[in-house]
């Protein structure tokens, strides 16, 4: 698996079309994901152009980074990170999206997927890693606490104010 830096189409360009179809078919391979998280106003029915507003939304935070994950040149994940958390009270690098084609679920790519974020993580110096978890989303939070993540706290979503688990794990030297 390797990952590939997507760096914002320049203003008034979309995504190229071919590389749009495929971060959407991601999308809508996860529709039981969309359907807890209500990213999507139909989580059976994911768009393209819902997809690129989403993508453009997220490079809107400072610091943001989509990382496209690929096996043999398929597209098998999506990891979007934040550099600095917007509470200046938080020094960790955030995962704020980390999702793997759905048909690919428990073969690893999810695993190998967050190890090479972390490595990015610890590339830059940074010592430690958070993310969120939904409190709807058992399975999100057993995958997690699996590679070692904790949960330090308990608070709403900075976007929707869904109830959720923060989780943090030290990143020690590989």
């Amino acid at each position: 698996m390797i990952l590939e830096p997507l760096l914002p189409p320049p203003p008034g360009h979309p995504l190229p079309d071919r590389l749009l179809t495929e971060l959407t078919a991601l999308h809508a391979s996860n529709h039981a994901f969309h359907t807890l998280t209500g990213d999507f106003p139909d989580p059976h029915d994911i768009r393209p152009e819902q997809v690129a507003h989403a993508l453009s939304e997220e490079w809107t935070q400072p610091g943001t980074e989509v990382l496209l994950a690929r096996s043999f040149g398929h597209l098998t994940g999506i990891a979007i990170t934040l550099a600095h958390h917007p509470d200046p009270a938080d020094p960790d690098p955030w995962i704020g999206l980390l999702l793997v084609d759905a048909r690919l679920h428990g073969q690893g790519h999810g695993r190998r997927l967050a190890t090479l974020v972390e490595d990015r993580f610890r590339a830059a110096d940074r010592t430690a890693a958070r993310l969120a978890v939904l409190d709807n989303n058992p399975k999100a939070l057993a995958f997690w606490t699996a590679l070692g993540y904790e949960v330090i706290d308990r608070r709403e979503d900075l976007q929707m104010k869904r109830p959720c688990a923060v989780l943090r794990k030290e990143l020690s030297a590989r």
